[in-house]
């Protein structure tokens, strides 16, 4: 590791943790050199898949439109930034896991769908609506209604 000081290659790890849920790794540094100290950082580097539009074309994945829809579905909703964080960290890790170098974008559209669902009913229906272009209100409806038979299935179980 190069020294972001003096610039020399030469360092060495005084000090290594575990941070992000173990998904990093922390190290402190010290220059052999000049004696200063400085901290890195390390991180896998999983590529994330390239997105399949509808129309067919081919564009790479960009987590500002993830983050930019949930954060318009969730807007002035009782949902934590570190709520929307992690949201946003497992919806790529599980576009990431599956292997694959392509995915259509009604699969991030359906796991931003699933996890709306568990964060706010609200925002699910918010995002919904857009994602799957409800053209009257029957459709909406029928979107009310599959939501209040799993709340009602949830509520019978959890009795």
């Amino acid at each position: 590791m190069r020294c972001p000081f003096c610039g020399a290659d030469e360092t060495k790890v005084i000090d290594s943790r575990l941070v992000a849920e173990g998904g990093q790794v922390r190290r402190r540094r010290q220059c052999l050199s000049c004696s200063e100290r400085f901290t890195t950082y390390e991180a896998a580097e999983l590529l994330m898949p390239r997105v399949i539009k509808r129309d067919g074309t081919r564009e790479p994945f960009e987590e500002g439109k993830l983050r930019a829809g949930l954060q318009r579905a969730l807007e002035k909703r009782p949902v934590s930034v570190e709520q929307i964080e992690a949201a946003i960290t497992q919806i790529k890790h599980g576009l990431q896991t599956t292997g694959e170098r392509e995915v259509p974008s009604r699969l991030i559209g359906e796991r931003i769908m699933a996890k709306l669902r568990d964060l706010d009913e609200v925002a699910y229906v918010r995002f919904a609506s857009v994602y799957r272009s409800f053209q009257d209100i029957s459709e909406f409806r029928a979107e009310l209604d599959k939501l209040e038979s799993k709340a009602g299935k949830a509520r019978d179980t959890s009795n």
